[in-house]
């Protein structure tokens, strides 16, 4: 009996060693996270994300992480933003936003699928306003994004919400734009479903 035991301690102190570099790692990960999360603060009514959609978002963060130790990229400088444009798709199906600079290049971008938003539910206004949330915290951490003009694409339901919710989350709105595109009637239309 005292021998299993003496093996079995073993065998733990073993994995206590081998565990160590990776408790390391993960200290220093969450160092960097607490010192990028206090660089900056949000005041929205809604300061927390659903769990779900947190528990997803963090997957999908994680998944990006092995791919970036894969590759190894050039350094990027820190470019800041104040001015830029947020697109908003509101189709039938689903709802999509594009956070952008003056020129055009993207800053973050989100979609209800994304978000974890299955079937029907990609289009109703909540998803909106919580892929609004996702698109404007990664646009404001990363490149201090302050003011946007928006531009609406689509009828979807989540055109409001999702206007709103960039308003909510901080960012100045200084000019909203329909550009859905309008046919001078070119196409035969479908058939309307009979529902």
């Amino acid at each position: 009996m005292s021998e299993e035991v003496k093996k079995e301690a073993k065998k733990e102190e073993i994995k206590e060693v081998k565990k160590t570099p990776d408790l390391k790692a993960e200290e220093k990960v969450e160092e960097k996270e607490e010192k990028e999360s206090e660089g900056f603060n949000f005041d929205s009514s809604d300061d927390e994300l659903p769990e779900e959609i947190k528990q997803k978002l963090e997957k999908n963060k994680q998944a990006r992480a092995k791919k970036k130790l894969i590759k190894k990229k050039k350094k990027k400088t820190a470019r800041i933003v104040k001015v830029g444009r947020a697109y908003i798709q509101a189709t039938y199906n689903n709802t999509m936003i594009t956070l952008t600079d003056t020129n055009g290049d993207v800053i973050s971008w989100a979609s209800a699928g994304l978000a974890g938003f299955k079937g029907a539910k990609k289009a109703t206004p909540y998803a909106a306003q919580i892929i609004t949330k996702i698109a404007a915290q990664k646009a404001k951490e990363e490149y201090g994004l302050q003011e946007v003009s928006v531009f609406v694409s689509g009828v979807g339901t989540g055109r409001e919400a999702a206007i709103r919710a960039l308003n909510a989350n901080g960012l100045d709105v200084s000019a909203i734009k329909d550009v859905t595109p309008v046919p001078h009637n070119g196409c035969r239309p479908k058939k309307p479903r009979r529902v």
